[in-house]
C-alpha cells in the first residue's frame, strides 16, 4: 500500500480568488490554468496497515526534510481523510513530498503538492479513479491542485459538490509552443489567507460578474491556438485579481519593485513587436508567456534587470513513478 506520484504546478490563466466553502474548497467561480514543466512535486505515501489512525493520529508528513505541522499539516489532512473515507479503512499514513522549485513565492506549490498528494494516496489506497475524479480529492487541498491533476491546459468548474466541481483538460495546439521564463521575485506571501479577504473586497463582486465571459473567451482561444487571445487574457486577468487582493481589508499588495520592472520589461518588449505577456498569480514572482521563436530575447531582457529566471514549458497530468523512484 506504497506509491510515488509527480505532479506540475500551475499558472493561473482565469484565476479563482475566494471561496464559497473553504473546507470543501468550492471557488466562487470557475478556472483555467496551465501546468509548467519540468518544475515538479515528487510525493510517496504508505498506508501503515498495522497503525490505527484513529489511535494516537500516527500520521507523519514531511515536505522538503521538514516535519509539516499546523495549518498545513490541517491541509494534507483534509486530503487524506478523504481518501480514507473512499478506501474505507482507517490506516494511518507515512507521507514524503520533494519540490524542484521554490515554495511560497508565486509559482503554485500547493497545486503541484496536493495534485501528487492526491495521485499519490488514490494508487496507494487502491482506487480506481480517473483523472477528473481524483481532482475532486486534490481540490480538498488547493482548488489550483484540482488543475494541476488534469494538466497542460486544465478548466476546474464550479459547483457544490464533488460530480460538478471537478477539472478536466482541454486541448489546445498551443502546448507545443509557448515558452514560459520564469521571472523569480522571492517575496514570502499566504494564498490561503488572500482567499478569505478577497470575498470582502468591493471588487469582488464585479470580478465574479466579469469571469464567465472570460472563460467563455479562453476556451475558444484555446481552442483556436491564439496565443495573443490567451494571454492577453491571462495579462488582463491577473491585474483584475491583484485588484481584488489590494482593495481587501489588509489592502495586501504582493508584488515588489522587481515585478513592476518585468512588467514593463514585457510591454517594451511587445512595442518591438515581440510576442510576449506577463502573468503573476497570488505572489511577486512573474510568468512571462511567450513563443519558441522570441524566448531567448525574452529571456535575455529579464535576466538584465538582475532577475533570477527559469525557461519552463507546459507540463502535463499528474502521474504515478515507479517503484523505484520513491523517497522512501
Amino acid at each position: 500500500m506504497k506509491a510515488t506520484a509527480r505532479a506540475h504546478p500551475i499558472q493561473g490563466l482565469v484565476k479563482y480568488h475566494g471561496m464559497r466553502d473553504p473546507e470543501l474548497r468550492l471557488p466562487y467561480h470557475d478556472s483555467i490554468s496551465v501546468c509548467t514543466a519540468p518544475t515538479n512535486t515528487t510525493t510517496t505515501v504508505e498506508w501503515l496497515t498495522d497503525v490505527d489512525a484513529e489511535d494516537g493520529n500516527q500520521d507523519t508528513y514531511r515536505i522538503d526534510g521538514e516535519v509539516v505541522e499546523g495549518r498545513a499539516a490541517e491541509r494534507i489532512n483534509m486530503v487524506v481523510d478523504h481518501v480514507r473515507e473512499l478506501a474505507e479503512f482507517d490506516h494511518a499514513v507515512r507521507f514524503e513530498s520533494e519540490n524542484s522549485f521554490p515554495s511560497n513565492i508565486g509559482f503554485g506549490s500547493s497545486s503541484s503538492g496536493f495534485a501528487a498528494a492526491a495521485m499519490a494516496l488514490v494508487e496507494a489506497a487502491g482506487l480506481d479513479m480517473s483523472l477528473p475524479e481524483i481532482s475532486t480529492v486534490a481540490r480538498r487541498g488547493s482548488s489550483s491542485a484540482a488543475r494541476a491533476v488534469t494538466g497542460a491546459f486544465s478548466h476546474l468548474y464550479a459547483g457544490l459538490n464533488d460530480e460538478d466541481c471537478r477539472s478536466y483538460r482541454l486541448e489546445s495546439e498551443l502546448e507545443d509552443d509557448l515558452k514560459i521564463v520564469a521571472a523569480h521575485v522571492p517575496s514570502y506571501k499566504e494564498t490561503e489567507e488572500a482567499h478569505k479577504e478577497a470575498a470582502e473586497s468591493h471588487m469582488f463582486q464585479a470580478r465574479v460578474a466579469h469571469i464567465p465571459d472570460q472563460i467563455v473567451e479562453m476556451r475558444d482561444a484555446l481552442r483556436k491556438a491564439s496565443f495573443e487571445r490567451v494571454f492577453k487574457l491571462a495579462e488582463h486577468d491577473s491585474l483584475s485579481l491583484t485588484a481584488a487582493t489590494m482593495t481587501g481589508p489588509s489592502g495586501w499588495v504582493y508584488w515588489q519593485p522587481e515585478t513592476i520592472a518585468v512588467f514593463n520589461a514585457v510591454r517594451e518588449l511587445r512595442e518591438e513587436g515581440v510576442e510576449v505577456y506577463f502573468s503573476t498569480d497570488t505572489g511577486a514572482s512573474v510568468y512571462v508567456n511567450t513563443t519558441e521563436e522570441y524566448v531567448d530575447e525574452v529571456e535575455s531582457r529579464i535576466a538584465d534587470i538582475g532577475i533570477e529566471t527559469d525557461v519552463w514549458e507546459v507540463g502535463g497530468p499528474a502521474h504515478v513513478l515507479p517503484e523505484s523512484d520513491a523517497l522512501f
